[in-house]
């Protein structure tokens, strides 16, 4: 029996900026060592449906992209496919070149073939030389008529090691309009459908995704397959928590697929997921890659892991992200093709074994934050691997547009990443953790950002209480943190009114080689600088002026730690560009923090191999089904 693995597609939206990620028919050549465009003909015209298009007469398309390349390295490593059929299906005379790559990203033609007429042609290929790395693709010529792309799979006759379905299961808080898209995307993708067993909306908020207008039709469509399940607001945690819950009562899900609500699907994504999984060689995570759903050819997230010593999540080579494949495709970019070994994926969206569920049992009750990083280290120490697969993604807000580091998401931010390392940290007392942690502190009062530094002691605070906090706020939490700003004027947002606020020195600007001679010191001048600071904020109270009105006024890339404390006070524009925040120096404020911030981190330090002990101890307790259980019917 043929099994597909792999379908190349074109997008379902007619976007312009989306054509890179799914054909390339662009010439480039080098100029100066440097690769350059010299011409564009990437007409939507020239897509003909989900699977075909025309290739004009004397050109020459790739489909070694980011959604249509064969990411042979990972189904090399980490399933049991040796042997994988390419069948491409074409009308017209043209050439078909395949090719592959290697870890180094050094493209390497594998065969070429020339046809006429209506035909399919077939390539067999053996998965035996990607250790390192490396995608398969294919090209198509047009000869002197155009050529009509009729569709293509990438296939195996090898049955898959296990054969079940997946649940689909969407956490949403009052974003009711990206759930039914995502839904009707869904109800139109039969070959995704056909993989499914449900598809849970868990549904937190009060703008229900069943009052939408469009509901009732793309329900029709989707029939006993979709289930909506309503409970209080218990963020992500509480929503995945759900959807693991529902799952295991389901005989015939095999896989939990955990998704965002405010996303732009690929269908194909999803089936591509489940098959990976079906054929992995061990019960394994499958993880999407996240693009930025508001400058759609970027890549933001490819494969995280979290550093020991800090104990802190990152990509891998996080410096060249995000990648923009509007400007240098699969084919261009080296990185790209070599197998990244991920430590965990985020739940934006992430295939969990059912296996695994029952084992390991459901996410901690962290609300949001940390919950993903935590369940695939959890499930690592299990046997259970995560790994994130190219050419599975959706699009998703990205983080560029936001800073939730000093809004009411730093309780989480600073309590579920301590959490995560006292259940799974190998270091002593965590490693850099604890002093990272303090460092943090510092710069955001220095900042004269009080607010985040009130959340990050009251997460302390709870973390020193013992691990039976963590469920008893799970739904209070977020409202009292968020309530905690009411008691900082820093956290206003003042939006243009007509009349701007303006700081009394003007705006500060800095160039990328700024002269500033307080410019991200390093170094001893580093040292020399933060206990400087410290000290002046301690003893020197802001002059009166600078209260009255903001000193001086930055932009939010140029507010950076080290240039906001020489200052008084200052106007920064918010992240996201809908107004600005004026930060304040409050020397009482600033003294009682600091002093707090050492005794805190002090007595952590001092008591952290018996908090490790503790929370390891109720770790099967805060995972349990049925606590879970116990916290849905309660709705605390």
């Amino acid at each position: 029996m043929t099994h597909i693995l792999q379908n190349v597609v074109f997008p379902t939206d007619r976007d312009p900026d989306l054509l890179p990620l799914y054909v390339d028919p662009e010439t480039w050549s080098v100029i100066d060592e440097e690769p350059v465009r010299v011409s564009n003909r990437a007409q939507l015209g020239n897509i003909l449906g989900r699977t075909s298009a025309r290739i004009l007469a004397g050109r020459r398309v790739s489909f070694g992209t980011y959604f249509n390349a064969f990411p042979a390295s990972y189904w090399q490593h980490w399933t049991t496919v040796r042997d994988v059929r390419l069948t491409v299906r074409t009308s017209g005379p043209a050439t078909i070149l395949v090719y592959r790559s290697n870890g180094s990203g050094v493209r390497q033609r594998i065969e070429t073939r020339e046809v006429e007429g209506a035909t399919a042609t077939v390539f067999d290929l053996v998965l035996d030389q990607f250790s390192d790395g490396g995608f398969i693709w294919f090209d198509i010529v047009a000869d002197e008529k155009s050529a009509i792309f009729e569709g293509a799979e990438w296939t195996t006759e090898q049955d898959p090691t296990r054969a079940g379905k997946a649940s689909i299961g969407i956490t949403t808080y009052n974003k009711p309009d990206y759930c039914v898209w995502t839904l009707m995307n869904l109800a139109e993708s039969p070959d995704v459908l056909e993989l499914l067993d449900r598809i849970f909306i868990i549904d937190q908020g009060d703008r229900r995704v069943d009052a939408q207008p469009e509901f009732a039709e793309v329900s029709a469509a989707l029939g006993e397959t979709l289930q909506i399940v309503t409970q209080p607001n218990l963020g992500g945690s509480g929503g995945f928590a759900r959807v693991m819950a529902e799952s295991l009562a389901r005989p015939e899900t095999e896989f939990v697929q955990l998704m965002d609500d405010d996303v732009r699907l690929e269908p194909e994504s999803v089936r591509r997921s489940i098959v990976f999984a079906q054929y992995a060689t061990v019960p394994t995570i499958v993880g999407a890659h996240m693009f930025d759903l508001l400058d759609r050819p970027k890549l933001h997230a490819w494969a995280e892991v979290v550093d020991e010593e800090p104990f802190m999540w990152r990509a891998l080579y996080q410096e060249k992200l995000p990648h923009d494949f509007s400007v240098a495709n699969l084919r261009q970019t080296p990185m790209l093709h070599m197998r990244l070994d991920a430590d965990y994926n985020g739940w934006w969206m992430c295939l969990i074994p059912i296996a695994a569920i029952r084992e390991l049992g459901l996410p901690l009750p962290a609300f949001i934050k940390w919950d993903d990083a935590e369940y695939c280290l959890r499930a690592r120490e299990a046997g259970y691997p995560t790994v994130s697969l190219p050419g599975v993604a959706l699009w998703h807000v990205s983080w560029v547009g936001k800073d939730d580091t000093i809004d009411w998401q730093a309780y989480f931010h600073a309590r579920n990443r301590i959490v995560a390392a006292l259940l799974h940290s190998n270091a002593p007392n965590g490693g850099t953790l604890l002093r990272h942690s303090r460092r943090m502190d510092l710069k955001h009062l220095m900042m004269m950002q009080y607010y985040p530094v009130a959340l990050r002691h009251r997460a302390l605070q709870d973390v020193l209480s013992g691990p039976e906090h963590m469920r008893r706020n799970l739904a209070t939490a977020m409202p009292e943190a968020r309530a905690v700003a009411a008691d900082f004027p820093e956290t206003v947002i003042h939006k243009d009114s007509g009349v701007p606020l303006r700081s009394r020195r003007g705006r500060v600007v800095f160039t990328h080689r700024s002269v500033h001679k307080l410019d991200n010191p390093t170094g001893l001048r580093l040292r020399w600088f933060t206990l400087s600071t410290l000290v002046s904020h301690w003893f020197h109270a802001p002059r009166p002026e600078n209260i009255a009105q903001p000193e001086v006024e930055f932009g939010k890339g140029d507010a950076h730690w080290w240039r906001l404390p020489i200052y008084d006070s200052a106007l920064v524009s918010a992240a996201d560009g809908s107004g600005k925040n004026i930060y304040t120096r409050d020397r009482r404020q600033y003294r009682r923090m600091l002093r707090e911030s050492v005794r805190l981190h002090r007595r952590l330090q001092r008591e952290w191999p018996k908090l490790a002990a503790r929370y390891r101890a109720a770790s099967d307790e805060l995972t349990s089904l049925e606590a879970w259980q116990g916290t849905f019917g309660s709705g605390r």
